[in-house]
């Protein structure tokens, strides 16, 4: 498991590609009652400028967490999500990929000697390489028993 200590500046992950379907939009929309007609309405989504339904933000951003969520670290957990932007439209059938980077590590304002604070840089990128969802990732982690802080 990673510690704190371990954590390195720039140090990077890729996912693997996943294509968003028919089926990922209505669960999204059942699950979180957004069913807006951006996304479920093909004859109203007509008139929008990419001429089709749309992902929803929010779904796109879960994806991409979990596309990146390859092991478990018993030491982190999720601390919350920073600067998200929804940069592009996602439509069915485009194919997302998300790369993050380390940018920046620092000590947690009330517990320094025992925890610190991971921001995660996270990009999701469409087919043709555009980014289609920005935000910042911050993990709350655990230090080392026993190491400086």
């Amino acid at each position: 498991m990673t510690f704190f200590e371990e954590y390195e500046l720039g140090s990077t992950r890729q996912s693997h590609g996943r294509t968003v379907t028919e089926a990922d939009i209505v669960l999204h929309a059942g699950q979180t009652g957004d069913f807006y007609p951006h996304h479920m309405d093909a004859e109203f989504a007509k008139t929008l400028p990419g001429g089709q339904r749309m992902a929803h933000g929010t779904l796109i951003l879960s994806m991409s967490v979990g596309m990146l969520a390859g092991e478990v670290n018993d030491q982190a957990m999720s601390y919350g999500y920073d600067r998200v932007r929804f940069i592009r439209p996602v439509h069915i059938g485009d194919t997302i990929t998300s790369r993050s980077e380390i940018v920046a590590l620092r000590d947690h304002a009330k517990r320094p000697e025992s925890l610190g604070l991971a921001e995660e840089k996270v990009e999701v990128l469409n087919q043709l390489g555009e980014v289609v969802v920005a935000f910042v990732h911050l993990y709350l982690v655990n230090r080392r028993p026993g190491s400086p802080s």
